[in-house]
């Protein structure tokens, strides 16, 4: 355990979160809704995504930009394909619904396309590809974040797109899916928020300053002037953002980043996502669980050159959700503090936190 940290196991912090949202007025469907998805991501070691973003969500809905208690409304539906409005909303309950119903569609007609557009933050995206995996399905992913830049152009110095992440999964017969889930920035902007608050530096290769020049310091993206993120494998990962950007946020009926739809807080973060669902049994591919277990196995067998094991994508977030249930959710003190101080803010007295605590 780090110094500054505290651990907390995820039975404790579901319902402590779970009454915040409760007490700041979300209904308890929606209260559990976000609960579930924030010490989701905990557990499978995105803190990014996690408990953290409390404070960022209380803050956009005291400003007004974050709505309670929304829920999505079909804007077209057209078999196989269907657009949703969020209605700025919780992310984490029009996600929910939006693949609750591309999921119901998708089974009857073998897939769906379903467009999610005007939401509030649906962080990770692993979560609702996840969803989709229980149903036995598959899916991809594509979102983006509406005018709140914070990554760079390759080749370009200062802020112009979000961090526009990219996802998809692939169930498997008696083990956890295959799960692809990712930034197309090098890191996530909650991880800086992390090390921000830990006050740590990040890794070289992932931040510019404001004068576009390298820096390690997790400061250019709280602080001004700011600096900007980088796309991870240079123009690779830049043109991955270029398309989540148009697939997300166009193709969904939402808005793209640019300078008529850039956000006044930095604390409301809105996403359209396009995500395309496929039941595997609607192809011809009886061997298909076979093929893919014997790539897997083909990977792995490869003489490891280190001591780290060769990983297949997903098991990060499974080994970490087995260490986290055992060892409990490790929270930086920083972190832990502005909880503490929005639940209170949204109305929970000191003797109701102490029930948690």
């Amino acid at each position: 355990m780090q110094q500054g940290e505290i651990r907390i196991d995820s039975d404790k912090l579901h319902p402590l979160v779970q009454t915040l949202w409760r007490s700041a007025g979300s209904s308890e469907t929606e209260a559990r809704l976000v609960a579930d998805h924030l010490v989701q991501a905990n557990l499978a070691g995105h803190d990014s995504h996690g408990v953290g973003m409390i404070p960022s969500y209380m803050s956009s809905l005291k400003q007004g930009y974050l709505r309670q208690n929304q829920h999505v409304q079909v804007a077209k539906d057209a078999g196989a394909v269907l657009t949703v409005e969020g209605n700025k909303g919780f992310g984490q309950v029009a996600a929910f619904e939006a693949m609750s119903l591309g999921i119901e569609r998708a089974q009857q007609l073998g897939m769906c396309a379903i467009a999610l557009r005007n939401t509030h933050h649906i962080g990770r995206i692993g979560h609702w590809a996840e969803q989709c995996a229980r149903a036995g399905l598959i899916s991809f992913h594509f979102v983006n974040v509406v005018g709140d830049p914070m990554v760079a152009p390759f080749h370009g110095s200062d802020r112009r797109f979000g961090t526009n992440p990219f996802c998809a999964i692939f169930p498997r017969k008696d083990q956890p899916p295959l799960l692809l889930d990712f930034a197309t920035s090098g890191i996530a902007f909650g991880k800086t928020r992390v090390a921000w608050n830990k006050g740590v530096e990040v890794a070289p290769g992932y931040l510019i300053d404001s004068q576009g020049k390298p820096t390690c310091a997790p400061a250019v993206m709280h602080e001004t002037p700011y600096g900007s993120l980088l796309a991870f494998g240079l123009h690779k990962g830049y043109s991955l953002a270029v398309m989540c950007e148009i697939l997300g946020g166009a193709l969904s009926g939402g808005q793209t980043t640019h300078q008529s739809s850039l956000q006044s807080s930095v604390d409301a973060i809105f996403n359209s996502m396009t995500t395309i669902i496929l039941d595997p049994q609607a192809f011809d591919a009886p061997q298909m669980q076979q093929e893919a277990e014997a790539f897997i196995d083909w990977v792995k067998s490869s003489p490891q050159v280190d001591e780290q094991p060769i990983q297949v994508p997903g098991e990060f977030e499974e080994a970490q959700r087995t260490a986290r249930l055992r060892d409990g959710i490790p929270i930086d003190a920083n972190t832990w503090q502005q909880i503490l101080a929005a639940a209170c803010e949204a109305g929970m007295s000191e003797s109701e936190l102490a029930e948690f605590i």
